[in-house]
């Protein structure tokens, strides 16, 4: 069992002779958003899913090593003393409450003897999360994010066997060392355009096509990155070295002025084309587009150098990529277009969460020695829920129902509610692994409609309008729509909804509700990776001429996507969903 928790986005895997039988974050269950307490519920689960007792695990394996962070907080403390004084002192309550008895709470929360726990490095638990989830025998591996115990980003490589008798190993070859990190200088501008750190990265990468790229020069004075693909921060302009508030300090703002207000509202003429582009409120939103547009190409630019850096250490053809950067998509379409790599592989669930995961992998194959097994396919590793539990929790709610046991006619009465400009939630199977909803815990709609972009923002999701959402393909429709999409890089990041890409300029105008600025990210739908939703893109396809449906997480703003009957019900009657298929269940409002 791999576990990852006290950080953001506690989860709990599960291992059997190198398969992973069940994986889950820990906020599904507790339903509070981005979990870092000890995963209790996620732990049940697991066990639940695969049959067993606590009694019968091998070993529990942490996904850092609760020390050597324990080092580097006190090291940092002390050397930006006394600034660091009122952090340093909410630290200590932590860590000498909880965090520095992770073995003890192991011990109690999971109920196994000390023998059987293990603690594996934080970034080689990221990278062996992608590695060894990757379909490759080798590979060069990047990793990249705010900060494990003292690293926050590294370079090296990996080797793999599939039978007894190779070694499989990991080399980290190049460490970047805290404060110096890439993550947590996006995080910086995350918290400057008014965002939640640690949640709101990906709003400012849905904020910067709507900016130009202004601010670059003024960036360029926070940073160096090197030949050799390492970076320095100029840590003058930063104060998350010594502050548990402020990530950036008034030099930073001197240089980029006042920050954005927390949930301010946000417009430009790219957003409506009837707002004035000379009033006061347009002017200072366009600047905060264009911060979030230099910001955004600045990493990219970064994650470019170091993968370049990276070909040449290592000769790979293939590039496995993981930590909480790898879920920036706009950088990850450039990287196969614009490095020397041919195929990439991201692990999905790219941060805290997928730790747990590469713990468990790295502990079997590296520590174990034991041979390659397992490639990960598909995300759908949470927790299924059988048609007695769905029809309780419909007639507990009062929603009207009928069952539909072909799965041909519910399908197309969905699509139907679709063609109507009716919007359906789709829950079936177990729930997706990661921060994506890949198809089992959906919110669908008609992606012609333009309107569906505002209806689906602001009466379903409660959420900022600018906001984009997620074009669902056929695989092997993706080519046309996508057309620098490489037929032989279809597989993995597309799969996992993980890249962005510039739309056909006349495709893309069949689909504004999923068009954002010309691109989207993308995920590609197979029918063997899952047949009910694959068949559901292709029978809305089959009637429209147009084989793409816009997808988005089945979940309210603020909230996790949703894991039960019941959660899917809850959320169902708190939005402006029309329509909600569960498994053979097609439920409407009275």
């Amino acid at each position: 069992m791999g576990l990852s928790f006290f950080y953001h986005d506690s989860a709990a895997v599960l291992l059997e002779d190198g398969m992973l039988v069940a994986a889950a974050e820990e906020e599904r269950f507790s339903r509070i958003k981005h979990d870092h307490g000890f995963p209790k519920l996620a732990i049940q689960f697991c066990l639940k899913q695969a049959g067993i007792s606590a009694n019968d695990l091998d070993y529990v394996v942490f996904y850092e090593k609760p020390l050597v962070k324990f080092e580097r907080i006190l090291m940092t403390a002390l050397g930006t003393f006394p600034k660091s004084w009122r952090a340093f002192s909410e630290a200590m309550i932590a860590w000498f409450d909880e965090k520095l008895w992770i073995k003890n709470l192991l011990l109690e929360g999971v109920g196994v003897s000390p023998e059987k726990i293990l603690f594996i490095d934080h970034h080689h638990s990221h990278a062996a999360s992608t590695f060894f989830a990757s379909p490759f025998k080798e590979a060069a591996i990047l990793t990249l994010d705010g900060v494990g115990e003292w690293t926050t980003a590294t370079m090296g490589y990996g080797r793999a066997s599939w039978s007894n008798g190779e070694e499989n190993k990991i080399v980290i070859s190049h460490e970047q060392q805290f404060p110096h990190s890439l993550g947590l200088l996006y995080s910086a501008f995350t918290a400057f355009l008014g965002f939640e750190v640690n949640e709101g990265e990906y709003k400012v990468m849905g904020m910067a096509p709507y900016g130009e790229t202004h601010f670059v020069d003024k960036i360029d004075q926070l940073y160096k990155i090197y030949d050799d693909g390492s970076f320095w921060l100029n840590m003058d302009y930063f104060s998350y070295h010594y502050s548990a508030e402020q990530t950036y300090n008034k030099k930073f703002t001197k240089l980029f002025g006042q920050p954005r207000r927390h949930e301010a509202e946000f417009f430009t003429p790219k957003t409506n084309k009837d707002i004035d582009p000379h009033s006061t409120k347009a002017i200072e939103n366009q600047y905060y587009a264009d911060i979030a547009a230099s910001i955004q190409l600045v990493t990219e630019e970064i994650i470019l150098k170091m993968a370049n850096v990276l070909h040449k250490q290592t000769g790979s053809k293939r590039l496995c990529l993981a930590g909480g950067v790898a879920l920036n998509s706009k950088a990850n379409g450039r990287l196969l277009a614009e490095t020397p790599f041919d195929e990439l592989f991201i692990q999905p669930a790219a941060g805290d969460s997928g730790g747990a995961l590469g713990a468990a992998l790295y502990t079997y194959h590296v520590l174990l020695h034991q041979p390659r097994r397992f490639v990960q396919e598909h995300c759908y590793w949470g927790s299924s829920y059988n048609e007695d539990e769905i029809l309780q929790s419909i007639q507990a709610k009062g929603f009207n129902f009928e069952r539909i046991d072909d799965d041909e006619k519910i399908i197309e009465r969905a699509v139907d509610n679709i063609l109507d400009g009716k919007v359906v939630g789709w829950f079936q199977g177990r729930f997706e692994w990661g921060p994506r909803a890949l198809g089992n815990r959906s919110i669908m709609a008609d992606p012609r409609r333009a309107e569906m972009k505002d209806i689906v923002n602001s009466k379903i999701k409660f959420r900022e309008p600018f906001r984009p959402f997620a074009p669902v393909i056929l695989e092997h429709e993706a080519t046309r729509y996508f057309p620098t999409l490489a037929e032989s890089n279809l597989q993995y990041p597309p799969r996992f909804m993980l890249v962005v890409y510039p739309w056909d300029d006349e495709l893309g105008q069949q689909v504004p509700a999923v068009n954002h600025l010309g691109t989207g990210r993308l995920q590609t739908i197979r029918q063997e990776w899952n047949p009910r939703y694959f068949r559901m893109v292709e029978q809305f396809g089959q009637a429209t001429g147009v084989p793409v449906l816009m997808n988005t997480s089945f979940n309210l703003r603020g909230e996790p996507i949703v894991t039960t009957p019941t959660n899917a019900l809850n959320t169902f009657g708190n939005s402006g969903i029309d329509t909600l298929v569960m498994e053979n269940y097609l439920v409407t409002k009275p």
